[in-house]
């Protein structure tokens, strides 16, 4: 996959994961898709996550994951993706990371 193309799928792939998800959480907690990273020449996407509050973490990311089939079919559906990857669903701890650094410098 070339680098433009890359970065245009993963684009697609975010914003189609970020309304999935609005549309089929339950709102007790924020989920937010930060970033997607595509491997296997394009085949597989890693949707990486951050969910507010700390405390329901382990529940959303159980939920995100429990949806992958539903996700991957959303894709199929709502996007014009020639070849719609197949999903997993991670913790951004990068971004969890940053926002802890941000915290400590206030």
């Amino acid at each position: 996959m070339d680098k433009i193309k890359d970065e245009k799928v993963k684009a697609i792939v975010k914003e189609a994961a970020a309304q999935f998800f609005e549309l089929e959480s339950n709102r007790t907690s924020l989920l937010t898709v930060t970033r997607v990273e595509m491997i296997e020449h394009g085949r597989k996407a890693i949707i990486y996550i951050t969910i507010f509050p700390d405390e329901m973490e382990a529940s959303a990311l159980e939920f995100a994951k429990r949806k992958r089939t539903e996700l991957h079919e959303y894709l199929l559906k709502k996007t014009k993706l020639s070849l719609v990857p197949f999903v997993d669903v991670v913790i951004d701890i990068g971004e969890k990371n940053r926002q802890r650094l941000d915290s400590l410098k206030v």
